[in-house]
């Protein structure tokens, strides 16, 4: 069955449909979940307010964006405001002076594992952990990660800048052993 159908047995309040929904999305969610949440009972909470969320506003899902896109981001935001809400500390920046720079490189040393850059997202602050992780990761755009995080383009693009610059710091670090 195509996910519109599924959606619009869903839109009618269908059990059947909302079920093969969940269980269609439920695995790939949960990964979602757990690249910001690491921890699986965090994440759970989080996925299963994100289906509930998604199924009392699926009149809202208008179809320009696929469902996985659309409940994605709803993980995501979810995710998010459940961080934001155990108190992770959160440093705001007056970020108009800042200027804008093109994230062009983003190579790192061959010897670097996949493990060992994601844990040194997760040493970045909040503020630019985030939009790191929302970039490269979950591959979304700046005028996403600004709708998302509730900040300007310029801001998320000033982030991702400062927190490219620690990153490669950290990678560095592990690289030359200093």
């Amino acid at each position: 069955m195509f996910h519109i159908e599924l959606v619009e047995k869903c839109k009618a309040n269908d059990r059947q449909a909302q079920l093969k929904l969940y269980r269609q999305y439920c695995d790939g969610m949960f990964g979602v979940a757990m690249r910001f949440l690491k921890n699986p009972d965090d994440a759970e909470d989080v996925l299963q307010e994100s289906f509930i969320k998604a199924f009392q506003r699926i009149h809202q899902f208008k179809g320009e964006v696929t469902f996985g896109a659309w409940l994605k981001r709803i993980v995501v935001n979810g995710s998010i405001d459940f961080l934001k809400s155990k108190h992770q500390k959160t440093e705001e920046l007056d970020e108009n002076y800042l200027h804008v720079a093109e994230e062009d490189d983003w190579s790192v040393e061959e010897s670097i594992s996949l493990e060992q850059v994601k844990a040194a997202i997760e040493e970045l602050p909040g503020k630019y952990r985030y939009v790191v992780q929302l970039f490269l990761v979950e591959g979304y755009d700046h005028s996403e990660i600004s709708q998302i995080l509730g900040i300007s383009d310029t801001a998320s693009r000033t982030r991702l800048l400062r927190g490219k610059a620690q990153l490669k710091e950290k990678l560095k670090d592990l690289v030359y052993g200093t």
